[in-house]
Order: structure tokens, then sequence, then C-alpha cells
């Protein structure tokens, strides 16, 4: 994971915590993301997960060891993991339309921007979204776009980032580093 989207996790972590851990709704949360057929079609790379509430009920019902019982739980109170990623041996693969067609869903009622982090030198961009109902949070949606890569993550369902953390590195949950390794040049 690049380091702007490790920042974007983290301070999502620390800034939001309390705020997320409550009960929600979360039925508007999910976002209809787009086909992205053409992308993945020149993709080096491409990542599509969808995980719907039935799915991840089945996940939670094979985890039966003790040590699973925080993703087990965490499972249960999500609605589904949607996510697109996409890598290109070249740049401007992917067009600004691509991106605002899950931007512009991001602008509607209950959606909160809470991090964006651009960097100008590296030409990145990275976007962490909450969506709450009445004041009850019930997704979250990360969108991340560097000159080679598109990421779109859209969690739905009551979240728990002290839980989440452990779905890192599974159902297409970016894994992060708290601290990370610094740049070989």
């Amino acid at each position: 994971m690049k380091p702007v989207l490790r920042v974007a996790f983290l301070a999502v972590a620390l800034i939001a915590y309390p705020w997320l851990s409550a009960t929600a709704l979360a039925q508007d949360a999910r976002l209809q993301l787009p086909s992205f057929d053409h992308l993945a079609k020149i993709a080096t790379e491409a990542v599509d997960i969808t995980l719907d509430e039935s799915v991840l009920k089945l996940a939670a019902a094979f985890m039966d060891d003790a040590d699973e019982a925080d993703v087990r739980q965490l499972l249960s109170d999500l609605r589904g993991i949607y996510v697109r990623s996409f890598e290109f041996d070249k740049d401007g693969a992917y067009t600004a339309a691509d991106v605002e067609a899950v931007r512009t869903q991001l602008a509607r009622a209950g959606w909160t921007r809470m991090v964006n982090v651009k960097s100008l030198k590296e030409s990145s961009h990275a976007e962490v979204y909450v969506f709450t109902d009445k004041g009850a949070p019930g997704g979250l949606a990360i969108v991340s776009t560097e000159p080679r890569e598109l990421t779109v993550v859209n969690i739905v369902g009551r979240i728990d980032l002290a839980q989440l953390r452990r779905l890192e590195g599974n159902f297409g949950i970016p894994k992060v580093q708290a601290d990370p390794a610094p740049k070989k040049d």
C-alpha cells in the first residue's frame, strides 16, 4: 500500500474510532460501483471483490477459532465489502470521468469526507468518506488514485475500526503499516 493511503487509513483510525463504533442502518451506504470493464481489459492487475451480506455471514460461520471471534463479530455487523482496484503499465489509463462516477455518489446526503490527502509530487490522491444516517454511521468508502492505479473500497454496515484492522489483508481490505519502511532510491 502506498504511503498516502496508509496516512488516510491511520487518520480515520485515530480520529473516527469512537464515532464509527455505533450501530447504523447502512442501507444507503452501498455505492453503485461502475463495472469498470473497460479498465479491467487494459489493466495489468485487476481486483473485483463483491462480498454481500450472505457471503459475509457464510464466511463468519466457518470461523470457529476463539482467536477469530473479533473477525466473526465484525463480519456479522457488515452488509457488504466491495473493492475495485486496477494497476496499469502506463499513466492515464483511466479518466477523470471514471473516478467522478464514484465521487458523484459520495457527494450525496449522508456521506462526509473525513480524510483528503493529495500529493502533487506523486500525483496521488486518497480520500476517506464515512456514511451516516441521522447521526448513526453505517459505511466507509475509500477512493485512491495514482497515475497508474485506481482503487475504490466500499464497506457497508456497522463499523468498528479496532475490529476492522483485523480484516487487513483479507477480503480485499488493504493492509495498513503503522510504521512504513523508508523508500529505497
